[in-house]
């Protein structure tokens, strides 16, 4: 499937540092994520195979940030953060430090 530019500017892409990340209890695949994007954000997402909660923390990601809410074992996700996938595994697009939270990605 093919989008254009309309569909492209639809996404809210921001930068943001994780500041909390937890393992979800009873989910063996499940992190709760505080995100700040110049608010904070809470995301839920299977990465526990690929990641340590704790080593999550500071990391600068690349956030979608109007992503329809949903639930994830009794929590809510109000975005995602994003990844790429390879035969190696999971890995966050990350971005600079030096970057300020909640910078528009374009």
């Amino acid at each position: 499937m093919k989008i254009d530019q309309t569909d492209l500017k639809a996404l809210n892409l921001r930068v943001g540092e994780i500041i909390d990340a937890k393992k979800v209890e009873g989910s063996n695949k499940l992190i709760k994520i505080m995100v700040d994007i110049g608010e904070k954000r809470q995301a839920v997402a299977g990465l526990r195979e690929w990641y340590n909660p704790e080593d999550m923390i500071g990391k600068k990601v690349v956030f979608l940030a109007n992503l329809k809410p949903i639930k994830l074992f009794g929590i809510e996700s109000q975005g995602m953060i994003l990844a790429a996938e390879d035969e190696n595994g999971v890995s966050m697009l990350t971005v600079n430090s030096k970057v300020k939270n909640g910078m528009k990605i374009k």
